[in-house]
């Protein structure tokens, strides 16, 4: 089951938590720099995973409260067990690392498993998991799920994937304390806690039989179940990548939180609209009535004004094509090469002509890549680029996957069909967290419909709606976003510290909430007052 299995022991200046960079180091602008561009050694590569992930996840500016407020990056020393694990036929396997602090509570025997947010590879949710774990002597079990950034995988199975980095992790313990052996589900707590698609990663173990889980907190969850207003991920996604450049544009969502390139895409977002009401898509004789029509499509199919707004940080990135393209491959179980539209990834010249990547570029993308070009080196090769809009004809062509006819448009749908979440366990306790002004994974298509289905069927699921929470923390750098919206991430440490309570000394789970949590405006530092935590 476990393969090619290491142990690596871990303190002073390379710990557990933070590879000896502190809140300081995680901080830093630029990233730990290799002795040996194109041959750095697995410390210097797990240093700088490790502050890459950070930075992926959390909010770290002095103002934003980590580590004061909430968080903690304590030195942590301890080992690390790590592996290969394969599900019973898969084809590909899946990265399993345990976290084993030198202070693991033996009285009160802990696992914390949880799986990477986004494609991010085995570190992606140290910020998460490892933070709030690993100070209270909790061992953590990690997965990237398959989707990790060193290796294909052309198969996906995330709850399972959880389940087995929980089962590696009691391995694990057995071998660094054989004189308490066995661990066991049986005598050994087991919390999972996941974001993003990690937060789905959970919720999907959650449906598995058997004991062996204890609790769950699943922060903005990408969950699609079968009916009750739910989307998929790639219906919404699609939709965004055509029309959200020119709902933007609508008066009724101004002032926009703006990408630090917003005077350079507008002029595109305008583009967008008249390309759209060129081939049908919308309507309107000017720019001004192309963003009515398209703002009244997305609102129509049940955008709010807020993920709009948020989602202008996703458009301004270019993230909606960049998720719609790799998911096309996921959901239809493409081969390398075999993209439906005709997309393709590689290095690119100045010219955007593509190149073979650089020994550098290869060396570090284990490191710094988040498994989802562009990033890293790596780009998005269109087939399809055409004037005026260039990427229209190929998101286009993406789209139709969703909502046209042939072959690979049934194949990726039976792909989505296949991963439609059913109900948790009975009894078992789930706390769900999601911002309202989530643009990437909006609540009304995710955890809204999921958790109205659970409690339909009188799960034990509990849901915290943040009021001002968007869907990346780590973009609360750019101060516009600071001032405007609160990070996720304390409301999911308080999630777990409410399941502690609950699992330890028998504490009522907290009450469904709906948080007023309030930006703390420009300049500003974030106080406790602004994130009004239910206590």
């Amino acid at each position: 089951m476990f393969e090619s299995m290491r142990v690596s022991k871990h303190r002073d200046d390379d710990d557990l938590l933070t590879e000896g960079l502190g809140l300081d180091g995680l901080r830093n602008v630029a990233p730990p720099m290799f002795a040996d561009a194109e041959h750095p050694t697995a410390s210097e590569l797990r240093r700088r995973a490790i502050w890459s992930n950070w930075r992926g996840i959390a909010d770290l500016r002095p103002d934003g409260g980590y580590g004061d407020l909430y968080g903690s990056v304590a030195s942590v020393p301890g080992r690390e067990f790590s592996a290969y694990a394969k599900l019973p036929g898969a084809l590909q396997p899946h990265r399993v690392l345990v976290q084993v602090p030198n202070a693991f509570d033996h009285r009160k025997r802990c696992i914390v498993v949880t799986a990477a947010s986004g494609s991010r590879g085995i570190c992606g949710s140290i910020a998460v998991a490892g933070a709030w774990g690993l100070p209270r002597g909790c061992a953590i079990a990690c997965t990237d799920k398959g989707a990790g950034t060193d290796y294909f995988d052309l198969d996906a199975d995330w709850g399972r994937h959880v389940k087995q980095a929980a089962e590696f992790a009691l391995q694990s313990l057995n071998d660094a304390f054989p004189h308490a052996a066995p661990f066991t589900f049986d005598n050994t707590r087991v919390i999972a806690v996941g974001i993003s698609n990690g937060g789905g990663a959970v919720l999907r173990a959650a449906e598995l039989e058997g004991d062996w889980l204890d609790a769950v907190v699943a922060a903005e969850p990408n969950i699609h179940v079968e009916g009750e207003g739910s989307r998929s991920l790639y219906d919404y996604t699609t939709e965004a990548a055509l029309l959200m450049p020119c709902a933007l544009l609508h008066p009724a969502l101004a002032p926009l939180p703006q990408p630090p390139f917003a005077a350079q895409v507008a002029p595109f977002w305008t583009a967008r609209c008249a390309a759209l009401n060129a081939a049908g898509l919308i309507e309107g004789a000017d720019s001004a009535a192309q963003a009515e029509s398209a703002y009244a499509r997305m609102r129509a199919n049940g955008w709010t004004d807020a993920a709009l707004r948020a989602g202008a940080l996703s458009t301004g990135f270019d993230l909606w094509r960049a998720v719609a393209v790799t998911y096309a491959s996921a959901y239809g179980r493409y081969g390398v090469g075999e993209h439906p539209c005709g997309y393709a990834f590689a290095a690119q010249n100045p010219d955007f002509s593509s190149r073979v990547a650089s020994s550098a570029e290869r060396a570090a993308w284990w490191s710094d890549a988040s498994g989802i070009p562009p990033g890293s080196g790596v780009n998005i090769i269109d087939s399809k680029l055409a004037a005026p809009d260039f990427t229209l004809p190929g998101l286009q062509s993406l789209r139709a996957l969703w909502d046209g006819e042939g072959v690979d448009a049934e194949r990726v749908r039976k792909g989505i069909d296949e991963t439609r979440a059913g109900l948790p366990r009975a009894g078992l306790p789930i706390i769900v967290v999601h911002g309202t002004d989530d643009g990437l994974v909006p609540m009304a298509f995710s955890s809204t419909p999921y958790v109205a289905k659970a409690k339909a069927a009188d799960r034990d699921v509990r849901y915290w709606q943040v009021r001002n929470a968007q869907h990346f923390d780590a973009f609360l750098v750019l101060p516009e976003y600071a001032a405007r919206y609160v990070p996720l991430l304390p409301y999911v440490y308080a999630a777990l510290d409410r399941i502690w309570g609950h699992l330890d000394e028998g504490a009522a789970l907290p009450v469904d909430a709906y948080i007023e949590a309030r930006p703390r405006g420009a300049g500003d530092r974030l106080s406790a007052e602004d994130l009004a935590i239910p206590r």
